[in-house]
């Protein structure tokens, strides 16, 4: 495992953050002297699987601690080997250097994620600070660096093979970025506020969950008018599992909110609901996040400072496609005009359908879902309820098979429970392999719903990275979502959002999958580029094969009408203003957050005055508020960062019109090809402009995300 590896461990481990922290590969190790089961290595079929029946939170901590101390001890052998520096004494004995803590953090990240408990938050608490030390014990040492850094100049004038120079130039970047260059004294400094911060995004997270699993909504049976049958029955099994008997349960979660806003006709409950959602983290009590937040914001500034940057944005986008803040920050302000100008035209819209109703209102965000539900019935006569009944979970999970097999040569085959080892009885596995010659590729682990402990969201990892460093491995990657469980014998019903967000994490797992790298190292990703390859696999979901396949209704088997997939794809750019403002309203006060001077900065005002300037429509909200912002305050992950989907989306728009463009349209062999040659496979081993040139024979262009969203196209790029 390498050593940057090891850091990007830490990072998922301490961070937390939302779609796709993605655990890298496991290489050979030496055999553990430790006898706890969450250092040793995988075993039983499948070339190792995790032992998630039989680990227990009391393992984490000696585990964690043990392997960072072996994890030292190659780093010292490393740093202190008295030959002269090679890419084979120095790089790849880095790749393979404290593999003890590889897969503890594979047992780690699911407690944090997806079986959290008041007991492992505690353990969480304790290590977060020993795992900062850790990293910054090998970020700062100075001997190592002095090797990478000679191994790293050698080959500026005697190039390397492409592989083995790409992973030198990324390692080296890492280490000069996390301070590796400077003195001792700032050294110092930059490993006290590392600490700092990661026992600060270790409370963020646990303050955002505390008000997801504490702010429930109890109903009564007359305040159900609006709600499907298939809704109020798993909110009626919610509530029995809370020892509310009688009552129906609206969870402070996205998946439970999302619907009840949509369809709900009690005005005032749909305001406490939102409400709920919405002040995650920001309630004025021991779990308010805006204090926190004020201090990560200093803390990141000095600690950029010592590095010699303005700002945490001019640091951070230096090894992203953006390269610069301005970059990032132009791209969102050509879009953000045309966005809002279309809320307006929304909102005006659904003040009709308001008016025309007799409701004497003026609407206000938790009316938003519910009047464009109406408009959309009235504009398209459709109703995202009647679509609904087409959408079940497990013929979506055959859709996402179907097309890794046109597009990848992927076969798909379940595993018979109790093969495979799963940390909760929801969670399925399946077999991957290719089609053509039966080549064992990987597992496929599906948690699919929501339930006390697991983190919201969606969000693909790996227990295994596939590499051929030290002999090939296969990949174990997973998928998870918090869907709603239905009730006993109700099948699994979701909207035509999350099922292109099925299709967009499991883009993730097809990228894991496809991997054909040889370093360890070659498995990361860049920010703002990683999320275009599962972006651009939502697009699969509105194709006709897809449609005319798996798209059929959960009480009576027929297929979708045509003359509802027609409404569909008439309404597609529906809605546009919404979604793309409330993204990009976030995304936008991630950054000016992090260009703004930290000090005595008040988060509320700040917040406050910002949408203001930006002239933000007062009927919708930022998709997430900065109190339980967790993608950029949990962790840094996404930090000054989260324009990246946008970024990814210039992408998507760009690599779709291809698509649309070619002979045989989404499944057209050549162009899968490419698509698997250039943007899937080679991971981070290719820098991701010169391979979307290569897949495209160009740059992307802006104008196919303006004629995505149906906005005008007046923006060059």
């Amino acid at each position: 495992m390498k050593t940057n590896n090891i850091l990007s461990l830490i990072t998922c481990a301490l961070l937390l953050i939302g779609t796709s922290c993605k655990k890298e590969t496991k290489t050979e190790s030496t055999k553990t002297m430790s006898d706890n089961l969450l250092l040793q290595d995988y075993t039983g079929p499948y070339g190792g699987v995790p032992a998630f029946d039989k680990m227990t939170v009391d393992q984490i901590e000696p585990a964690v601690i043990n392997g960072m101390e072996q994890g030292l001890k190659d780093i010292e052998a490393i740093a202190n080997n008295t030959e002269v520096p090679t890419f084979e004494n120095t790089i790849e004995a880095m790749e393979r250097a404290a593999n003890g803590l590889d897969n503890v953090f594979t047992y780690y990240g699911i407690f944090s994620s997806n079986m959290s408990s008041p007991e492992f938050r505690e353990v969480q608490g304790k290590l977060a600070p020993l795992l900062s030390e850790y990293s910054s014990k090998i970020n700062q040492n100075e001997a190592l660096f002095k090797r990478i850094k000679l191994v790293y100049d050698a080959s500026q004038s005697k190039p390397l093979p492409a592989d083995q120079q790409r992973v030198v130039n990324l390692i080296y970047k890492r280490f000069e970025m996390n301070g590796a260059e400077l003195d001792d004294t700032k050294k110092k400094r930059y490993a006290e506020i590392s600490k700092e911060l990661s026992s600060l995004y270790n409370k963020f997270s646990d303050n955002v969950l505390h008000d997801e699993e504490n702010y429930i909504t109890y109903l009564t049976k007359d305040q159900l008018d609006g709600l499907s049958e298939g809704f109020i029955k798993s909110a009626a099994k919610i509530a029995t599992d809370n020892k509310q008997d009688g009552k129906y349960a609206i969870t402070n979660t996205r998946s439970s909110m999302d619907p009840f806003l949509t369809y709900s006709t009690e005005r005032q409950l749909r305001k406490k609901v939102w409400t709920n959602y919405y002040s995650r983290g920001d309630n004025g009590d021991e779990f308010d996040n805006n204090s926190l937040i004020a201090e990560i914001l200093k803390l990141r500034r000095e600690r950029v400072e010592l590095l010699g940057y303005k700002n945490y944005a001019e640091w951070r986008l230096q090894d992203r496609m953006a390269k610069t803040p301005e970059n990032a920050m132009g791209l969102m302000e050509a879009v953000w005009p045309a966005a809002i100008a279309r809320v307006k035209e929304e909102v005006a819209d659904m003040q009709t359908v308001a008016d025309a109703s007799g409701k004497n209102i003026e609407i206000a965000p938790w009316d938003y879902r519910f009047y464009a539900e109406k408009v959309r019935q009235k504009k398209y006569n459709l109703d995202s309820d009647e679509v609904k009944q087409y959408l079940q979970l497990d013929k979506l999970t055959q859709a996402l098979f179907y097309t890794a097999g046109r597009l990848f040569n992927y076969k798909f085959t379940a595993i018979e429970k109790g093969k495979v080892p799963v940390f909760h009885e929801d969670v399925n596995v399946w077999e991957v392999t290719d089609k053509d010659s039966g080549k064992f590729i990987g597992l496929w682990y599906l948690d699919p719903f929501a339930r006390p402990g697991k983190r919201s969201g969606a969000w693909a990892t790996t227990y295994r990275s596939h590499t051929t460093f030290d002999g090939p491995k296969t990949v174990l990657a997973s998928n998870n979502s918090n869907f709603v469980k239905p009730a006993p014998g109700e099948a699994v019903l979701v909207s035509w959002d999350d099922a292109e967000t099925f299709f967009h994490e499991f883009g993730h797992a097809l990228h894991f999958f496809s991997s054909n790298v040889k370093y360890p190292t070659l498995n990361g990703g860049v920010r703002d580029y990683t999320e275009f390859q599962s972006q651009l696999l939502e697009r699969w979901l509105s194709t006709d094969e897809v449609i005319n396949q798996f798209l059929v209704h959960n009480k009576t088997g027929q297929p979708i009408p045509a003359s509802l997939v027609a409404k569909i794809k008439k309404a597609s750019t529906f809605n546009q203003g919404f979604g793309t403002t409330e993204y990009l309203a976030s995304a936008l006060m991630d950054m000016r957050l992090h260009l703004a001077d930290p000090t005595n900065i008040d988060i509320d005002k700040f917040e406050h005055e910002t949408l203001a300037e930006l002239n933000m429509p007062k009927e919708l909200p930022m998709r997430h508020r900065t109190p339980h912002f967790g993608h950029v305050f949990s962790g840094e992950g996404y930090a000054t960062a989260y324009y990246g989907y946008m970024w990814a989306d210039v992408l998507t728009s760009d690599a779709s019109e291809a698509f649309k463009q070619a002979p045989n349209g989404f499944y057209d062999k050549a162009l899968a090809d490419k698509l698997v040659k250039y943007l899937f496979a080679p991971r981070n081993s290719m820098d991701p402009a010169e391979a979307y040139r290569k897949f495209r024979g160009r740059d992307a262009k802006i104008e196919a995300l303006m004629r995505d969203r149906g906005f005008p196209v007046t923006t060059k790029k």
